[in-house]
């Protein structure tokens, strides 16, 4: 493994074992410097622990991994790792009485090397609550938070453990531009999150990660080439009647419903869609709009492991 240091993170063969729960299950993974690496997956798949491995919070069973560089078995470079690395672990939490501002010069004196409070404060956007205690900020604001003291040691590397849940679809666009803006100074990002958007929109590489074990690997684009199928064509109408002549027109195409109540149908050859268009008009239905779509990283995720990813958008930031 002579090539480590053109990485972020190398890991190879990693193992975490519980008694007789494999927790995480022999994993390996490159992540490039100055990108930002997402791991999706649900809770209790091995996210959390596989990056507090790499953090040095847990020991591994088995395997190697090499963080910036440096061995995490080799104590003297982990005690290093650990200084050159910003976390926010999912659960965070800091100082309830304390404010913004000394919130981050509490958390500043503990490294040699910091970045300025205000450019911290300035970084997350929490100028005007630089003076509020953390405890009166919405959970929105208290992650940012949580992202500002994870770099008040102007870390290379940030492990951000689901920065977004439980936060309403605005606070987590919110802080999609911070993480955004985070690698375009150079920063590398270890994301871990069950969002599929979020995977989709942030993330330079993908790792869908399942019970344990890494299902596979790629840029969001190629993942979806290699595994998401067809297009899928949706036709969207109104009403119970249209929806039933749909079905009996194209019963040979196999449409199914969604949620909304909207006609798929697979476009598995070429041609499919003129084909949906014209019997549709030939029989006068009343429909509303069709559109395609492309296979989506849920699409993926259920073709990877038979399984949907439930994710709640109905999140609010009441906190």
């Amino acid at each position: 493994m002579s090539n480590v240091g053109e990485y972020a993170i190398v890991v190879e063969n990693l193992v975490k074992k519980y008694d007789d729960l494999i927790a995480v299950n022999n994993i390996s993974l490159k992540i490039k410097r100055g990108e930002i690496f997402a791991f999706l997956g649900p809770n209790g798949a091995g996210k959390t622990t596989a990056i507090e491995i790499l953090e040095g919070i847990r020991k591994k069973t088995s395997g190697k991994a090499f963080v910036l560089g440096k061995d995490i078995d080799k104590r003297k470079e982990l005690d290093q790792i650990k200084k050159i690395i910003g976390i926010l672990p999912q659960e965070f939490n800091t100082h309830l009485n304390l404010t913004v501002k000394e919130n981050l010069r509490f958390w500043s004196r503990m490294y040699g090397k910091n970045i300025p409070i205000e450019d911290l404060i300035a970084l997350v956007k929490l100028e005007d609550k630089a003076n509020v205690q953390y405890k009166n900020l919405s959970g929105g604001l208290k992650r940012r938070l949580g992202i500002a003291i994870s770099l008040v040691n102007d870390p290379e590397l940030v492990f951000l453990d689901e920065p977004t849940t439980g936060l309403d679809p605005r606070a987590r666009r919110e802080t999609w531009a911070i993480i955004e803006n985070l690698k375009e100074q150079g920063k590398t990002i270890f994301l871990t999150t069950h969002y599929m958007e979020e995977a989709h929109v942030l993330a330079d590489t993908v790792g869908i990660i399942h019970k344990g074990e890494i299902m596979d690997i790629g840029t969001p684009t190629e993942l979806i080439d290699k595994h998401g199928g067809a297009n899928k064509i949706i036709v969207r109408c109104n009403d119970q009647e249209t929806r039933d002549q749909i079905h009996n027109i194209l019963f040979e195409m196999g449409p199914m419903e969604n949620d909304e109540g909207d006609i798929v149908i697979s476009a598995k050859k070429k041609g499919s869609i003129s084909k949906v268009v014209d019997l549709l008009e030939e029989n006068d239905v009343p429909y509303s709009d069709i559109v395609t779509q492309r296979p989506t990283l849920e699409d993926i995720f259920l073709a990877l492991t038979g399984e949907i990813l439930i994710t709640s958008t109905e999140t609010e930031d009441k906190s």
